[in-house]
């Protein structure tokens, strides 16, 4: 396992062959800090000695199952100190999205008594460092259309058909089909 570049505490391991391609993963003792998809951002995962910590193979052992199909929500500790609160309380939601389903960033908002923020509910949605295990991947525009991904349109697509979800193609224009899902808190 690597250490992130000036991180010390940060173990990370790299998953090569998943349906949407390379992920990165890095964990700290308080849980798992970052998954990254740039081939830029991948860890190293040469071994030097130090076991893996729990929270990284729980991380790898259970996107191996979502990836395979027999797990439909995650259960690993998760280090958000590097999140603002606003981005913490976005995370906390996209948290309670079911599998197999979505909301609209509007939605959200309204939702966290933030009438008018789904501008700034889809920022902190995009600098969510945990892509698929808090699955910002099933918030979609108001009008049902696809929006954007941090991963790119075509990951997005991917994760929402692995969970059963129609999407048109990998543009932001593409339809979601079945429309928005307005899940109450």
């Amino acid at each position: 396992m690597a250490r992130g570049p000036g991180e010390s505490g940060v173990r990370s391991t790299v998953m090569p062959d998943t349906p949407i391609g390379h992920l990165g993963i890095w964990a700290t003792r308080g849980g798992v800090r970052r998954i990254g998809f740039a081939v830029e951002d991948l860890a190293g995962s040469g071994e030097d000695g130090e076991p893996r910590p729990k929270h990284l193979s729980s991380a790898v052992r259970q996107l191996e199952e979502y990836f395979g199909g027999s797990r439909t929500s995650f259960d690993v500790e998760l280090d958000f100190s590097g999140a603002t609160e606003f981005q913490r309380r976005i995370y906390r939601r996209l948290l309670q999205i079911p599998y197999g389903r979505i909301v609209s960033y509007g939605d959200i908002a309204d939702e966290l008594g933030e009438p008018g923020a789904a501008r700034a509910v889809g920022q902190a949605v995009g600098a969510n460092p945990l892509p698929i295990v808090v699955p910002c991947h099933r918030v979609v525009r108001s009008d049902g259309r696809l929006g954007g991904y941090a991963g790119g349109l075509v990951r997005k697509v991917t994760l929402l058909r692995l969970e059963g979800i129609d999407v048109e193609g990998p543009r932001a224009a593409s339809k979601v089909h079945p429309e928005v899902l307005r899940l109450s808190l």
